[in-house]
């Protein structure tokens, strides 16, 4: 997955993330010495790669790395391996002023819309804090885009001068929105960020990263556990198991036709909203296995109802079967 123009469908479009091979460990520290005992393996030989102008979604179940990719793509945790390259440029290459200039390309919405603002200072100056470390216009300048974020976002000018106790968990979120949007970045990792909240303001902060998406072409990795978000948002799905890669696709033929074991598990346990329709359920045995000490070959084949005796020896390649959909299975092959 190394050349710059995609084809889909008989229109080209350029790459704006390639990430290749991507890997986060983190040490397990023990004894008088605290010294490494083992390895969590977070994210383990991840590639895949972000279009301009599109949303890709990244999908799994709680601790599958989801979260660990999108920060360890923007150097907010250091890779163990492997290169990301923003519009040709290796991220993990950079140092000092040149990481600093492609980090106000690059922004996060973070999960918990509680927990990401500082309490004790307005949420004006938390939006406006990126500007200043990036001396963007004078302190005129900078209040006067605060106010123009705000609106956006569907907040009011006055609530620039408030503190985020103040606010609920939708406005919150919406606040964090504004702040990832105020450097006016090229890409957003969105972690998780309606998580958080009400089904009724899911929806209203979905349309309005959808609404933002449009006017100012942003380019987003959406990371999620709800399917059905992922559906409404995403124009590419990609699925994540135990720290691997297992499927990527373009939505449509994800939720239609999904050809990885555990993506077909994932789609399964989605509700239907006609109580007359009933959906087959695949019920995955076991849970989910520790990643200090994955499975051997293929990391899902001990709760995988199709698994043959190959997939515990070696581990399936994550390669293009159909146009544009990828898969890591022994099976589809």
């Amino acid at each position: 997955m190394t050349e710059n123009i995609v084809t889909t469908n008989g229109k080209k479009s350029k790459k704006l993330i390639q990430v290749d091979h991507l890997v986060k460990y983190f040490p397990v520290r023990g004894g008088l010495l605290q010294r490494v005992l083992a390895w969590v393996k977070a994210v383990d030989d991840v590639s895949f790669f972000v279009r301009e102008g599109e949303t890709l979604g990244l999908v799994g179940e709680s601790g599958c790395g989801k979260t660990t990719v999108g920060r360890t793509m923007l150097r907010l945790t250091e890779p163990t391996g492997g290169s990301v390259k923003f519009r040709d440029v290796d991220v993990f290459s950079l140092r000092g002023n040149d990481l600093k200039a492609i980090r106000r390309n690059m922004q996060i919405i973070f999960q918990d819309p509680y927990a990401s603002l500082d309490p004790r200072i307005p949420i004006g100056e938390s939006i406006a804090e990126g500007l200043t470390i990036h001396r963007i216009g004078s302190p005129k300048e900078r209040f006067d885009i605060v106010i123009q974020t705000l609106r956006k976002v569907g907040l009011e000018d006055y609530h620039a001068r408030r503190y985020p106790h103040e606010f609920s968990g939708g406005q919150r979120q919406r606040i964090g929105i504004a702040r990832a949007l105020a450097l006016q970045p090229d890409f957003i990792v969105a972690d998780e960020p309606v998580s958080a909240l009400d089904v009724s303001i899911q929806a209203q902060v979905l349309n309005i990263l959808k609404d933002l998406q449009h006017e100012f072409n942003l380019t987003y990795l959406f990371i999620a556990h709800n399917l059905s978000v992922v559906e409404h948002i995403s124009d590419r799905v990609a699925v994540m198991y135990l720290g691997k890669m297992v499927e990527m696709s373009p939505r449509e033929e994800l939720f239609e036709n999904p050809l990885h074991p555990y993506t077909q598990a994932l789609m399964s346990a989605i509700p239907i909203p006609d109580p007359k329709i009933k959906r087959e359920r695949i019920i995955l045995p076991g849970d989910v296995p520790s990643p200090l000490n994955p499975p051997s070959g293929c990391r899902f084949h001990p709760r995988c109802p199709v698994a043959m005796d190959h997939c515990a020896v070696e581990e399936p390649e994550f390669k293009e079967v159909l146009p544009d959909h990828w898969v890591a299975c022994w099976r589809v092959e």
